[in-house]
């Protein structure tokens, strides 16, 4: 089964047992590292996560997942915050943070730089535009390697 058709399954099956909960599943992800197997929930509510909250959903997800068993290989389940300093992951996140200030991290470089901070304006299907030292900038979104939205300390 490809990663992505896992994904899809699998937040089909958490992302109602996080909202009953009443949270949001901000992303989730099954990937391999070092030969271990992890699915990551990062949940969120507006009053920001506790280490509580935390163990309250992996409780019910893993109750779930003992349940119907949709993973074939032995894995780690791992729920947490998606951090102050958090990937904008998909348009959903990109909307909630418009005009607060970001980090674009790139793949290639773009006016001679590879990192970019500054505050996001807008985006579309194509690229993403940041107003940095006072400059309006547009990048390409397939120069893009990710998105982090800067925290206010």
């Amino acid at each position: 089964m490809q990663n992505n058709i896992i994904v899809d399954r699998l937040t089909e099956l958490i992302e109602p047992i996080v909202l009953s909960l009443n949270y949001e599943l901000y992303y989730l992800e099954y990937i391999k590292e070092q030969n271990e197997y992890y699915l990551r929930a990062y949940i969120d509510k507006p009053e920001g996560i506790s280490l509580e909250d935390c163990e309250k959903v992996s409780r019910k997800i893993s109750e779930m997942l003992d349940e119907k068993d949709p993973i074939s290989d032995a894995y780690y389940l791992e729920v947490s915050s998606p951090g102050i300093e958090r990937i904008l992951y998909n348009d959903k996140h990109l909307k909630k943070y418009l005009n607060n200030a970001v980090i674009v991290k790139l793949a290639k470089l773009v006016n001679g730089k590879r990192v970019y901070e500054g505050n996001l304006l807008s985006f579309d299907e194509n690229s993403v535009s940041i107003e940095t030292e006072g400059l309006n900038l547009i990048i390409e979104r397939n120069k893009i390697k990710k998105i982090i939205l800067k925290g206010e300390f």
